[in-house]
């Protein structure tokens, strides 16, 4: 009788099938690893070329920064300038006084205050601060407002004397002229070839 449980002995045909099985299945090994190298490789470069683009585009803010603060810098000085000018070259009568002498640029480095008023005008008995600002926004009322205490402070002299605000603009943002109106900080614009100054609603501070 046949014993059923008898393994039967490989034949040369089968090995040969496992042989070529076992290589093919090498082959697909060997592919798929060739093309994880090849993705890698993609996306290494890719890696690099968005790190190259990235850098590049924070090369080009950068520049843009900079020609943005330089081009604010010019039209500041140019609105600084002008209205200088303008005061310097009048009658000096202005908030309701005339002013002996004007000054533009005052620093102060004392006492705890670091500031800087664009122009100044000076009496016996009166301070006139102005701020200048090439457009005039809602922000910029805050820091004029601020003039008159640090002014005081880091100009002990003046402790005493009247001290006027004004906000000079070629242009000002909607809402900020009205604002200066009630805050009672003079509103001085230029309309046409001329220097205007809305000053009736002046308060001293």
């Amino acid at each position: 009788m046949e014993n059923l449980n008898q393994e039967t002995a490989p034949t040369f045909e089968s090995v040969l099938l496992l042989l070529q099985q076992s290589a093919l299945r090498q082959a697909e090994n060997d592919r798929q690893m060739r093309e994880t190298r090849i993705q890698m490789q993609e996306t290494d470069r890719q890696v690099q070329e968005t790190s190259r683009q990235m850098q590049e585009t924070d090369r080009i803010i950068r520049a843009l920064k900079k020609d943005m603060g330089s081009w604010a810098n010019n039209h500041g000085s140019f609105a600084e300038e002008y209205f200088f000018n303008s005061f310097e070259n009048g009658e000096h009568n202005f908030f309701g006084e005339k002013f002996d002498f004007i000054r533009k640029s005052v620093k102060s480095v004392i006492r705890g205050i670091d500031d800087e008023y664009d122009i100044v005008l000076f009496n016996g008995a009166s301070v006139a601060i102005v701020e200048v600002k090439f457009r005039a926004h809602e922000e910029h009322i805050a820091k004029v407002l601020r003039k008159a205490e640090t002014f005081r402070i880091s100009h002990p002299y003046y402790k005493d004397y009247n001290v006027y605000l004004g906000l000079a603009a070629m242009s000002f943002h909607d809402g900020v002229e009205q604002r200066c109106i009630s805050e009672g900080i003079a509103v001085i614009k230029q309309v046409g070839d001329t220097v205007v100054i809305n000053d009736e609603h002046l308060k001293t501070f």
